[in-house]
């Protein structure tokens, strides 16, 4: 029965929001909206996949300006190998001023003559620069 009065009396049934939590709410999806894109990690990731598949444009794109001519140089060192990955998983171990260090797991398989020869990815760190306001590899460490 309150209701019907409500509805018929222009009541509002329920209290209005105050201000401040819809303030904080607008706050919050501002925030969310403005948050940099993928981490060094994902680049690293994104890198090391073109490597497998061989796609010297996408190692390129995924360097910083200095390390263009180190993608082309990984892009030809598995000329001719029949490549897979297994068990990829980077991380960030350290960063500083626009730098990280990622290290990553896994295994690079390269098939050569019938002949495996796998590739530890643990064996060394990544580094990647943000530039131009992404990530991007820029060197072994």
């Amino acid at each position: 029965m309150w209701l019907v009065t409500s509805l018929l009396e222009k009541k509002p049934i329920m209290k209005p929001i105050p201000f401040f939590v819809l303030l904080i709410v607008i706050s919050s999806i501002l925030l969310a909206a403005c948050q940099s894109g993928p981490g060094p990690e994902a680049a690293i990731e994104g890198y090391i996949l073109a490597l497998v598949d061989k796609d010297e444009d996408s190692l390129i794109s995924l360097s910083c300006n200095a390390w263009e001519e180190g993608a082309r140089t990984d892009a030809r060192a598995y000329d001719g190998v029949e490549t897979r990955l297994e068990g990829l998983e980077c991380e960030q171990s350290s960063a500083s001023d626009g730098e990280a260090i990622v290290s990553c797991t896994g295994t690079i398989i390269g098939t050569y003559n019938g002949e495996d020869r796998p590739i530890d990815l643990a064996a060394r760190d990544f580094l990647a620069v943000e530039e131009g306001g992404e990530w991007r590899m820029c060197g072994y460490r």
